[in-house]
């Protein structure tokens, strides 16, 4: 929203976008689920005032997932997904700042309960453009005014993407073979559902479908994880003086799908992978969230070996997905 504004002014004049960005600043940071009110000037409609409200879930609270399926295809986002869990350089080309953000954050923010240990720069300034030259693992943000520029330069192996005609300008050509099968076509169907699975919670108490929607897509990408890593936590064993030792190929010979056993062969050697299980192996006490809730309840699922592929996917996501309006 601050960006759509932000654009708004600078359309009319740059030197609009100071004094609401001054405005903004002396408001008061919200508390989580409050709504704050900044009042602005903009010549031709007046004075104005911009509600701003802050998510009540913290973990979502700068992520807007409507964004990715308004510029994408569920294929198309599977592919880049999967292009950021194996680490490789990601481009977002866009007309809007506001779309190069809220894309960039959101995508990001589907690969919890990993964080992007990389450059991450939403919004990248033409004067730097020549950072995407870069040969370590990015995601970057350019308006389509730098495109030009973009194709001229010698970026090593890159997929780039355009928001606004969801495209690949330049991809790898192997994006559709990166995630394990079964688990891919079960993400796809599952996001292409995700209208019907909103719609069946009848029971849902939450009236503000962005965040209906937010929560879906979540537990969506949720369950890819807990299928795909879910186990780890019975492979972290402690010694007599306490220290946690992640038993690295005890976890990967454990899973019984080849397909899926390939993928962590290349996924365990990232960062991202790297960093959890640090961080789980130096912690005192078990780490809480919602991922690890879902583990949980995957890990008693598991002796039931009759479920399989998309059914077990879909089956895991819950029942008419009602704990999407759990609080946890």
């Amino acid at each position: 929203v601050v960006l759509d504004e932000v654009e708004r002014r600078r359309g009319i004049s740059a030197a609009l976008v100071y004094p609401f960005m001054r405005s903004l600043m002396e408001s008061p940071f919200p508390a989580p689920g409050k709504t704050i009110k900044v009042k602005t000037f903009l010549p031709g409609a007046g004075n104005e005032v911009l509600e701003l409200r802050r998510p009540t879930d913290s973990r979502l609270e700068h992520v807007d997932f409507e964004c990715l399926f308004t510029c994408l295809s569920v294929r198309q986002l599977i592919r880049i997904f999967a292009s950021l869990l194996l680490e490789r350089r990601v481009i977002f080309v866009a007309d809007k700042l506001s779309t190069l953000s809220s894309c960039s954050h959101a995508v990001v923010a589907l690969l919890y309960p990993f964080s992007w240990q990389h450059t991450f720069i939403p919004v990248l300034p033409a004067s730097m453009i020549d950072i995407v030259c870069c040969p370590t693992p990015f995601l970057v943000g350019l308006l389509s005014s730098s495109l030009p520029k973009l194709k001229e330069l010698p970026v090593e192996e890159a997929l780039m993407v355009n928001l606004g005609s969801d495209r690949f300008i330049r991809q790898m050509d192997d994006e559709d073979t990166l995630l394990p099968r079964k688990l891919q076509a079960a993400l796809e169907q599952a996001l292409e559902r995700k209208n019907e699975l909103i719609s069946q919670d009848s029971d849902s108490d939450s009236d503000d479908e962005c965040n209906t929607l937010n929560g879906l897509v979540s537990e969506v990408f949720i369950r890819f994880f807990v299928e795909t890593v879910g186990h780890y936590s019975l492979f972290l064993t402690q010694s007599e003086k306490g220290e946690r030792a992640f038993q690295r190929e005890a976890f990967r010979k454990s899973v019984a799908s080849k397909s899926i056993r390939r993928f962590l062969e290349v996924f365990m050697e990232s960062q991202m992978f790297a960093g959890f299980i640090q961080d789980r192996e130096l912690r005192k006490c078990r780490a809480k969230g919602l991922f690890e809730q879902r583990v949980e309840q995957y890990l008693e699922e598991l002796p039931d070996t009759e479920q399989s592929g998309m059914n077990k996917f879909l089956r895991g996501l819950g029942n008419k997905m009602k704990f999407l309006h759990k609080k946890n």
